[in-house]
């Protein structure tokens, strides 16, 4: 694995924990730089706020509360704390930095844990895949969608946008949990719908959660704007009154570790963080460790035998729907086809998460839109 010690401060600080807890099976950089093998966890901090304009707000004292909280049994595989990431001379520097430090741990099945600094830095995650040539899906726990546009430099209210004109293009598909329609502008909503993009809406989640959990499943990098949780449960004055409840907060940090397709997580945040909203952060890194260590393996790849079939026609697009539910998990997704090319002698599939409710509209004679719009994007 090239040396990653060249981006990172140690840390310094002495966190205080017990045997028990979670900083005595922490292998953090310290003295020496850790020696990574995948696959595994590594937090890394990044206190870049140049691009939210608020460059003196610091990341709170989050790993002396993380440090002391107490892993399960079966957190087996490594979690290494690799220290800080300081912003750089200029703001492409530290997207530089994180950019080479995410493509690398990728590549070595090593899930980075970004804690920031704004939301632009999910651009420089992005990069850290293109270094990788492979397509993205992307997910972002938000109550607006950051388009914005791009005749502006890169910040964190446009940083979508940036990663939509980037050429070559790898992102395929974006999500977006936990919208709220007074933050989401007109042409930027009509934009995200042309494009076939997925929302599940601050309402729609709180009826029920299924509806946005194969978003999360769906996703290479996850990128949570903690201005989406409710400024109450957040601990802060500056916040909506409206969204994500604390507790809704760790239940879709679990998920997105236990989707075995997440390779990568950021938290993020434009406001510095009290007593409250810190305990928060290093609750949510917990719950997405947990997760995380209870991954079973289940995307469908490959052989199909530990799957469980269902064939629906449906009239309305004159052929049959695959569908396939997990006999590990009970969990469902959905084979879309890409359409028809010239010349093209076999025909290719490409499998999306899904709920239940997507194979029983589909008995009803009802196209899941979901199968919609990933064929549009397939053309």
């Amino acid at each position: 694995m090239t040396d990653l010690s060249i981006y990172f401060q140690p840390n310094t600080s002495a966190y205080s924990y017990e045997a028990n807890q979670l900083g005595s099976i922490i292998e953090s950089y310290t003295a020496s730089f850790p020696e990574l093998k995948g696959p595994g966890c590594a937090l890394i901090s990044v206190p870049e706020f140049r691009g939210a304009n608020n460059p003196n707000n610091p990341i709170s004292a989050f790993r002396s509360l993380f440090y002391r909280l107490h892993p399960e049994a079966n957190w087996k595989l490594p979690i290494y704390d690799l220290g800080t990431i300081e912003p750089g001379a200029t703001i492409q520097d530290t997207y530089f930095a994180l950019a080479n430090v995410v493509s690398e741990l990728v590549k070595n099945q090593i899930i980075p844990i970004v804690v920031g600094g704004s939301q632009d830095l999910t651009m420089a995650m992005y990069q850290g895949y293109e270094k990788l040539e492979q397509l993205v899906n992307t997910c972002a726990i938000d109550r607006s969608i950051d388009i914005g546009s791009t005749e502006d430099t890169l910040h964190s209210k446009n940083y979508l946008g940036h990663m939509l004109v980037q050429r070559p293009c790898y992102l395929f598909n974006h999500a977006v949990i936990g919208l709220q329609q007074p933050y989401a502008p007109t042409a930027e909503f009509e934009l995200f719908e042309k494009l076939f993009f997925d929302t599940c809406r601050l309402g729609e989640f709180n009826q029920d959660f299924r509806l946005a959990e194969p978003h999360l499943r769906n996703a290479d990098i996850i990128s949570f704007d903690l201005q989406a949780i409710k400024a109450a449960d957040l601990g802060t004055t500056t916040g909506a009154p409206n969204g994500f409840t604390a507790a809704q907060f760790c239940q879709v940090c679990k998920y997105a570790g236990i989707s075995d397709k997440v390779t990568s997580i950021g938290f993020f945040t434009e406001d510095t963080l009290g007593q409250v909203g810190t305990t928060l952060l290093a609750e949510g890194i917990w719950y997405f460790l947990q997760g995380y260590f209870a991954r079973v393996g289940d995307f469908p790849f490959g052989s199909k035998a530990d799957y469980t079939k269902f064939t629906v026609f449906m009239d309305e697009v004159s052929r049959e729907l695959i569908f396939y539910k997990s006999n590990k998990s009970a969990r469902w997704w959905m084979e879309v086809p890409y359409p028809p090319q010239s010349g093209s002698r076999f025909e290719r599939h490409h499998m999306v998460p899904c709920n239940k409710s997507d194979y029983d509209n589909a008995m009803k004679n009802e196209l899941p839109d979901l199968w919609w719009k990933t064929y549009q994007k397939l053309g």
